[in-house]
């Protein structure tokens, strides 16, 4: 209890920071937030910039800024989308970033520590070969590259999936294949590289001299041992995934929030910005601390109250 109370208050202070720093940067940066397509007169210019209290000081901003995020868990209104609320963003859209990465990272978490585990048991010989040019072709094509594959095979060639779109569960497969490959092949060869150190560990050795069966051997004692740097990989990853990928998402026409994101960087739209920045940080921060959970769980060995 210790331990979590610790890293709440560490996680607190981190969301803290992020939007602190969100914010000075926000308003360094060159730029006319409020700028249109056409010129606007003056009226409407100081009438905008009272309704978003940008014509107040920059310490009165940030005070109201920070007190509405951390008391109410206001984020503010959009400059460009037409009275548009960011938590309205981001609860609109992040469902459907997060069914994607969740999608990605299940299947690559499946097949990677499978592949992992499979060349892991069989160093050097043609199943670990071919996990392993698994592994490297996985790594070495770009997300974006895999997107346009999977588009004109699986949509355009054999037409069994939708080319783009969001409509259902059909729609977020391919996709999530193309966020998933990468992913899938870094847990691979992660997975294949502490099995090896695994094997050679004192307690297996024991285990094998008991007399237990392969089966639990490998499953008791080095897949169980072995996960756990996948674990502390998969956490932050996770995250990150999760809350929106802009190249896969625009490739698709997904309406997730990293479309959001990289819209409201080129707009100069502040409170958009800063609003998932530091949705992004508090969700990696609770990803992260669930990860290290699951580790301590995993691992008796390790423990928390200290």
């Amino acid at each position: 209890m210790k331990y979590l109370l610790q890293r709440i208050m560490l996680g607190v202070l981190a969301i803290f920071l992020v939007a602190t720093v969100t914010f000075v940067l926000m308003h360094s940066v060159p730029g006319d937030p409020l700028r249109q397509e056409k010129a606007i007169p003056e009226s409407v210019r100081q009438n905008l910039e009272q309704r978003y209290g940008l014509n107040k000081p920059v310490l009165e901003q940030y005070s109201i800024y920070m007190s509405r995020m951390f008391l109410q868990g206001d984020f503010g209104i959009s400059f460009k989308q037409a009275n548009r609320s960011v938590n309205d963003i981001i609860r609109k859209h992040f469902w459907i970033s997060a069914v994607l990465g969740i999608m990605s990272m299940t299947g690559a978490l499946l097949f990677g520590v499978a592949l992992g585990v499979v060349a892991g048991l069989n160093r050097n010989r043609w199943p670990d070969y071919v996990a392993m040019i698994i592994a490297v072709v996985g790594v070495s094509i770009p997300s974006f590259c895999l997107a346009y594959f999977v588009q004109h095979f699986f949509a355009l060639q054999l037409k069994i999936l939708p080319v783009a779109g969001w409509e259902g569960f059909t729609s977020a497969i391919l996709p999530s294949m193309s966020l998933g490959m990468i992913v899938m092949a870094s847990m691979a060869r992660l997975m294949r590289s502490s099995m090896l150190d695994v094997v050679q560990q004192d307690y297996v050795r024991t285990a094998r001299a008991k007399g237990l069966s392969r089966f639990q051997i490998i499953f008791k004692h080095q897949i169980r041992n072995a996960i756990l740097p996948v674990i502390v990989y998969f956490g932050p990853l996770f995250a990150a995934i999760t809350t929106g990928t802009f190249v896969i998402e625009n490739i698709f026409g997904i309406p997730g929030l990293g479309q959001f994101f990289v819209n409201s960087v080129n707009e100069l739209d502040y409170t958009v910005i800063m609003g998932l920045t530091v949705f992004y940080a508090a969700f990696s921060i609770v990803i992260i601390l669930i990860s290290d959970l699951c580790y301590s769980l995993i691992d008796p060995r390790i423990r928390l109250a200290q």
